[in-house]
């Protein structure tokens, strides 16, 4: 079992930064590629920016050259480092995790979610 906890949330004004962090533990083979998405009041649940083991990334046009995404992988943390926030980026953001796992001879792979955290952008 894998267990992700997210931190860094909260209210910031227009024009504002804030970093969000995810946490992952749990016994498994590796952590592979890891992510954030966004979900805003009565809109579907939107990949922001992903990033895999070996460093690519990848973004959403959305905020491409305002959101960065990095991850330590000795500390199995993935950041989203998010600058000139807009109310429009008000949403609950959730950490997203693949995992290689195994039990019982078995392998197999695995997706996490963290429980969300509220990001609020107003002034």
């Amino acid at each position: 079992q894998v267990q992700l906890v997210e931190s860094g949330g909260g209210l910031v004004q227009p024009g504002g930064s804030l970093r969000l962090s995810c946490a992952a533990s749990g016994s498994v083979f590796s952590f592979n590629a890891m992510g954030w998405y966004r979900q805003a009041p009565g809109k579907e649940r939107e990949l922001l920016a992903a990033i895999t083991s070996g460093g690519s990334t990848n973004y959403a046009d959305s905020v491409k050259g305002r959101f960065t995404i990095s991850r330590d992988n000795a500390k199995n943390t993935v950041s989203l480092q998010m600058n000139e926030l807009k109310p429009e980026d008000t949403a609950v953001y959730y950490c997203n995790v693949d995992t290689w796992e195994g039990a019982d001879g078995y392998s197999y792979a695995n997706t996490y979610w963290g429980k969300g955290i509220l990001v609020t952008v107003s002034s």
